[in-house]
Parts: structure tokens; sequence; C-alpha cells
């Protein structure tokens, strides 16, 4: 039962090097997954902040956003699938959170699938809130997404 309490993770900025273990947990985890180029393009983006999230040695998943101005835009939230459900995501979100402060954020903003009732629940447990939709955002299924925004000076 300990194996399934949350590890305080470590993170760091992602590199290059480990673009092949990114795109084995993008490819399991969405319908419409990153490319190697899209992921090599996103660590090279100055406006991108984008980090690899570790339990001990092992890599459990990527998160990162833009910041644009004042405004942090998420880009993505990742967990390897057999590791979901241990706070992960959360810690990754609150890391992500905490960087856009530091960095003078006004607001949080991401897309999320309605379908996606895991992810959207915890958006709401850390205060995100709709404020639109983008009618068929993604291609493959022609689902709309959800808007939502965190004011950061709530955080």
């Amino acid at each position: 039962m300990e194996d399934a309490l949350p590890t305080k993770l470590r993170f760091e900025e992602a590199k290059e090097t480990l673009l092949p273990f990114l795109q084995v947990i993008e490819d399991e985890a969405y319908p419409e997954p990153w490319t190697t180029g899209m992921f090599r393009e996103e660590i090279r983006n100055h406006h991108s902040f984008f980090y690899v999230a570790y339990n001990q040695e092992k890599l459990v998943g990527y998160a990162g956003f833009w910041l644009l101005l004042d405004d942090a835009h998420i880009t993505t939230v990742t967990t390897q699938k057999e590791l979901r459900g241990r706070g992960y995501g959360r810690e990754q979100m609150l890391h992500l959170i905490t960087k856009a402060h530091q960095l003078d954020a006004r607001r949080m903003t991401l897309e999320v699938r309605p379908s996606n009732t895991a992810a959207r629940s915890l958006y709401d447990r850390l205060g995100f809130h709709e404020i639109g939709i983008r009618k068929g955002y993604y291609a493959k299924s022609g689902e709309d997404a959800l808007v939502l925004e965190l004011q950061m000076e709530t955080v």
C-alpha cells in the first residue's frame, strides 16, 4: 500500500536527450499525441517552461507552460499511464503554478477535453474555472475543448 502514496517529485527542465522517453509516454496517453518535433520545439522555445518529473530516479511525467506577457498557458500535463491516480498530476500542476507565480504571471489558462473528468476534477480543486469553449478543437475526434482560467492573485 505504501507504493500508492505520492512521493514528493523532483523537477528538472526537459532536455532533448529525453525525447524518446517522452514520446513513449505521450503516444500512450493521447489520441492525438505530440510528435517528437513538437517536443523539440517546446524544449527550444524561449517562451516555454517545460519540466520532467521524477519520483526518485523514475520519470513519471512532464508538464509545461508558455509565458506570454503575464499569461501562463499550460501546454501539457502528463503522467505515465500506470502511475496515474497517485497525485503526480496534482504535484506537476502545483509546480507549474508556483513557477508561473514566480515569473509574475497574473493568470493561468489551459484547454481540456470535456470527457477528461479526472483532469477537470483536478483543475476544479486547484481553483480553475471555465471561461469558454473552443468548438472542434481536437481535430481527430472533433471534440470541443473547455478553456479554463486561474487568477494568480487568488493563489
